[in-house]
């Protein structure tokens, strides 16, 4: 009798071993299931509950395992949301996602959850999956008689057209007002263009941005670089325009050399010379120049724009242009 008593306490002790918490070293590991049971294809909850110490590091046994059971999966897991919760100990909630496809009953093992030399157990859990219920042949009802669907005339029109008939009616509208216009006014000429502006000549268009850079006063204000930059760049459009030469592009020496063969510039090269020469010290080496240099460079760019300006034809007996080639065998004739 005193045996089948000790055997009852035993037995009663190893029962209430699998329900309680696994503790040990002032660590503590509870696990329970949301529902113990679940549909077959949805998902169910097995939440961990962790107290221990705050300088305590943990990790479980089958973190990265994708099945707790076999035919029962791990959907997900979920981040460990930690808990101060006072005497320098923490409590740490994660869920595992369960699920399955296959339905019966299923014995969930303990999750090992190692904290140093030591390992913690949690309970066994039961999870019963239980069968969806599908529907048999027997709901299934005789077919719809076919019926007659009426004509319509947008069942017949392709797919790239019906869709998109408004981008059509856009275009036809869109032509249909073009050729209107073009018949109203176009064709006949009657509809007002804007007219193009007409660009000064070489030489005017020259004068008048010396004339516009005299006005901004830049080296008296200190800004002889920007000041000389400007001036060589209109005797640059300024050589361009009148004697066809891309001076725009050419360093300083590349356009005395060639406006030196010029005979149109040859007396006068020296002027652009000592321009280009002044411009490159202040622009390149960052020379400061005297005002009567800035002056000088001024007249020297007025005096090359005039000397180089193209000569008018002067006019005959009868009031009209006579060119250079008729002065001159005027001028022999008279001799």
């Amino acid at each position: 009798m005193i045996e089948n008593f000790r055997l009852k306490i035993l037995f009663a002790l190893a029962v209430a071993a699998l329900w309680l918490p696994a503790a040990a070293g002032n660590v503590i590991v509870k696990a329970k299931l949301d529902s113990a049971t679940l549909v077959m294809g949805r998902q169910t909850a097995l939440h961990i509950e962790i107290s221990q110490d705050k300088n305590v590091t943990g990790y479980f046994v089958n973190e990265n395992a994708d099945t707790i059971v076999s035919k029962v999966e791990i959907a997900r897991k979920t981040d460990g949301d930690t808990t101060d919760i006072d005497n320098g100990r923490v409590m740490i909630k994660r869920d595992f996602i369960l699920q399955s496809f296959d339905s019966g009953m299923y014995v969930l093992p303990p999750l090992q959850y190692v904290v140093g030399k030591d390992t913690f157990l949690t309970p066994h859990q039961s999870l019963k999956v239980i069968a969806v219920n599908v529907d048999t042949l027997k709901t299934v009802h005789d077919y719809k008689p076919v019926e007659n669907v009426p004509f319509k005339l947008f069942d017949w029109v392709p797919d790239v057209i019906s869709d998109y008939w408004w981008v059509y009616l856009i275009v036809l509208l869109v032509i249909a007002i073009g050729l209107f216009v073009y018949l109203k006014w176009l064709r006949n000429g009657e509809l007002p263009l804007k007219p193009k502006k007409k660009r000064l000549p070489p030489y005017e268009e020259a004068i008048l941005h010396l004339e516009l850079l005299k006005q901004k006063q830049l080296w008296q204000a200190g800004q002889e670089k920007i000041y000389f930059t400007e001036l060589t760049d209109i005797l640059r459009v300024y050589i361009d325009r009148r004697f066809g030469i891309n001076a725009v592009e050419m360093t300083s020496s590349q356009i005395i050399e060639v406006l030196r063969t010029n005979e149109e510039t040859r007396a006068v090269n020296s002027l652009l010379n000592s321009i280009l020469e002044v411009a490159d010290f202040v622009k390149f080496a960052n020379m400061r120049t005297l005002p009567d240099d800035n002056e000088t460079a001024y007249q020297r760019a007025l005096n090359f724009v005039n000397e180089t300006k193209p000569v008018e034809p002067a006019p005959d007996a009868e009031g009209e242009a006579q060119p250079e080639e008729d002065k001159q065998d005027s001028k022999e004739v008279k001799k």
